[in-house]
């Protein structure tokens, strides 16, 4: 439990850190902020004229049964005590310097409880544009599930 704990707070302390870099309100168009056109973001994104920024659809689902405290991050963080199976589906648009470093998503399931009566972390999935890119391994992982949208 006490590690369970730990790798919440440290991937939220993490996504806290991370959120807040880069996000100096300018405009975009300092000369440091020129966009790779060689990596074209998949067809399902909206993409403006000037290609400044994309938007993402990216959907967070948390297995198990029972219910557990997620934590999930993207663009802002939100803590919902849920009944699993979970699903939450946002929007995220990524632009300026995140086009290039991504823009971190996360999202950090409590424990539930197994087929064994102990305590283990939720298994968790992050989709992006409809397709998988990050899990924790069927609970196997404390950390949660993590990715950088592009």
């Amino acid at each position: 439990m006490r590690r369970t704990v730990t790798g919440i707070a440290l991937v939220a302390a993490t996504a806290a850190l991370l959120a807040g870099c880069g996000s100096g309100g300018g405009d975009g168009k300092d000369a440091g902020a020129k966009q790779d056109t060689s990596k074209a973001p998949s067809p399902a994104a909206s993409k403006p004229a000037g290609g400044q920024e994309v938007t993402r659809e990216v959907t967070f689902e948390v297995r198990g049964q029972g219910s557990t405290q997620v934590l999930w991050t993207a663009g802002d963080s939100k803590t919902e005590q849920v009944n699993l199976p979970w699903t939450k589906t946002t929007r995220l648009t990524v632009k300026g310097a995140e086009l290039k470093v991504g823009s971190l998503v996360s999202v950090v399931p409590g424990s539930v409880t197994g087929s064994d009566g102990q305590l283990e972390p939720a298994s968790c999935v992050i989709k992006v544009d409809g397709k998988q890119v990050a899990d924790n391994k069927d609970g196997k992982s404390i950390a949660g599930c993590k990715y950088l949208v592009r």
